[in-house]
């Protein structure tokens, strides 16, 4: 799963990065200081992989991960070349969903692209910059399509779509905003929009909001934008995440302890992005590894049997599966099946989250 970080400049961006990757992008208090995506990749927290691993005394553990992609800051007119551009906008089209860093602190060391904090108008100039590109592209797409329906007339529904959309991103409106059939869905997907793709509204605040455990004004208006456009949205502390990042897990742990929090903000990152893609994670385990992978919900069996090998998925005859809660509650393998609670699922079987499966296959 790729994730690409964005936001104007000097929003906590690289800060972000670097603590959810401990990757070191370079962090300076000037626009553009990010010039290639950094690219970092972060393992999904699972503690059910360890219980598993004491389990079976297996010798290793993999968990699944997360690409964040580091995207240099855009600016007012980037789709039309400002700053550094296009070249950034391309390296959005790549991702699956876009995490929007949105500045909510107010810091006079710091200083602001625009020259003072207002996130709403920050959301503003990063989505409009998105639907141009997307506008522009659509007119090339519509003109396309105009000259084809002189000779195929079943690409009215087409056009009209795609007529649909622009108008609505003329009005300044994203295209997730629209809701559309399952056809027409498949081909808005084809279209790869960038003004489509899944948002995390990012709220990065000061360590003193973190702790307070309030909402600030600048937060409550990110959190009302980003319910108006059915997206996610989380609160972070950039600093304190940076911190956290340099500890080890018990050191960790007694950190957010002793800051009063519950969990760090990666966790809850990672966990609006695994709702915002309709994500979850099956278990396999043995002796030799446990391990996690991800799949979207609604996958069956068989297909889930492929993340792991295109032979398995071929040859694919059953699933031992058994929910994670009951081989917890069981100990053992050997004493759920006692119980009646591994079962033997077919190909047609939808996958749950945390379901513990070891596939049966012959090629």
């Amino acid at each position: 799963m790729k994730l690409g970080i964005v936001g104007l400049p000097n929003v906590g961006k690289s800060t972000l990065f670097n603590a959810i990757t401990k990757a070191g992008a370079e962090s300076a208090n000037y626009p553009f200081c990010t010039i290639e995506p950094n690219v970092g990749v972060v393992s999904v927290p699972d503690e059910r992989l360890n219980v598993l691993k004491e389990m079976y005394d297996s010798k290793k553990v993999v968990p699944t991960a997360i690409e964040f992609y580091d995207i240099a800051g855009l600016v007012k007119g980037a789709s039309n070349g400002e700053g550094l551009g296009n070249k950034f906008l391309s390296h959005i089209r790549e991702v699956a969903a876009i995490v929007h860093v949105v500045r909510c602190f107010e810091d006079e060391n710091v200083v602001h692209v625009d020259g003072a904090v207002g996130p709403l108008k920050d959301i503003e100039t990063i989505n409009i910059e998105l639907i141009l590109s997307d506008v522009e592209m659509l007119d090339r797409r519509i003109l396309k399509t105009q000259k084809q329906l002189k000779a195929d007339k079943s690409l009215m529904k087409e056009f009209e779509l795609l007529e649909r959309i622009r108008k609505v991103l003329e009005d300044g409106q994203s295209a997730r905003t629209m809701t559309f059939t399952a056809d027409e869905e498949e081909l808005v997907k084809s279209l790869n929009l960038l003004s489509y793709k899944p948002v995390i509204y990012c709220a990065n605040v000061s360590e003193e909001d973190v702790v307070a455990g309030v909402d600030n004004d600048y937060v409550k208006e990110v959190k009302s934008f980003a319910e108006s456009e059915n997206a996610e949205a989380v609160v972070i502390c950039g600093k304190v995440e940076q911190e956290i990042s340099e500890l080890d897990d018990e050191d960790k742990q007694a950190f957010l302890e002793e800051l009063g929090l519950k969990e760090s903000g990666l966790d809850k990152l990672i966990r609006a992005s695994y709702h915002l893609l309709d994500l979850i994670s099956f278990l396999t385990a043995g002796p030799q590894e446990v391990r996690a992978w991800t799949i979207r919900r609604g996958t069956k069996a068989q297909q889930a049997a492929g993340k792991i090998h295109s032979d398995i998925e071929r040859g694919f005859i059953r699933a031992e599966t058994i929910a994670y809660e009951d081989i917890k509650t069981y100990g053992t393998m050997a004493a759920a099946k006692e119980v009646g609670k591994v079962r033997l699922e077919g190909k047609e079987y939808i996958v749950q989250d945390g379901d513990v499966m070891l596939f049966r296959f012959n090629v």
